[in-house]
């Protein structure tokens, strides 16, 4: 299994802070944002990652992570990072497919870098067997995220970005799992009214194959994308960090 960090984008919603650098690079209580998705996939165990980032800010990520050196797994082996340049923000699908030669015909994960994660996702990562797999979360918003629908038995049968009218409550969060068949999927993507290569293209395909698995994420999950998101989650951290005073 290999890894795909996306850590591109201009960050618009946070600026001024992202004119002078990457949101991914921005500080979350006592870490870079793109350290939180790192650990993750070494306690899952994964143990080659691609970062996929702008051209703009590659030297500050290779000043900061340089090629894993700094990182180890479990084992004492060091966690290799390589790095992918997408050259314009065009979707989340486009930064998978420049990774395609470095995942060969493994599996991966795909992280978006600026989702936190409270969940752990060793298990499924671990033992995954084929298809994909997406996390859901429960939203009070729906409208801003890509949202599954379901069927009668559960399953999601469609995802749909964005929707004026949701079909449920459950986002599909940034972290997927991809089988080896993903990057034929992307084959005739088109570039969407957003002008982006939709990842909701591929997980439908999935989906109409009866090969899309959905999780239920049950703790905390943050896409520090606004400066409230991002607040929250440094203050969640800080919380859980600090030990609590006795008295």
């Amino acid at each position: 299994m290999k890894a795909v960090i996306l850590a591109g984008g201009n960050g618009t919603r946070l600026a001024p802070l992202t004119l002078a650098t990457n949101k991914h690079l921005l500080p979350l209580y006592d870490r870079p944002v793109i350290y939180y998705s790192i650990e993750k996939l070494i306690h899952a165990g994964v143990a080659r990652v691609m970062v996929v980032t702008s051209g703009t800010h590659i030297e500050d990520f290779i000043k900061l992570l340089g090629s894993g050196q700094n990182f180890s797994m479990p084992d004492g082996r060091q966690l290799q990072i390589v790095y992918g340049i997408q050259n314009e923000p065009r979707g989340i699908c486009e930064g998978l497919h420049i990774a395609e030669d470095y995942i060969g015909g493994d599996n991966c994960v795909l992280l978006l870098g600026d989702n936190i994660f409270e969940d752990d996702l060793t298990s499924h990562i671990r033992n995954f067997k084929g298809g994909a797999t997406v996390f859901l979360k429960k939203v009070s918003d729906p409208h801003r995220f890509g949202i599954a629908e379901f069927n009668k038995h559960g399953h999601v049968v469609n995802i749909e970005e964005k929707p004026k009218r949701p079909k449920s409550d459950y986002a599909v969060t940034g972290c997927y799992i991809y089988d080896s068949s993903v990057f034929k999927k992307m084959l005739d993507n088109k570039l969407s009214a957003r002008g982006e290569f939709e990842i909701s293209h591929i997980n439908n395909k999935y989906a109409k194959e009866g090969a899309l698995n959905a999780v239920l994420l049950k703790k905390k999950w943050f896409d520090v994308g606004t400066f409230d998101s991002l607040l929250d989650a440094s203050t969640h951290m800080s919380k859980k960090k600090k030990p609590k005073s006795k008295r």
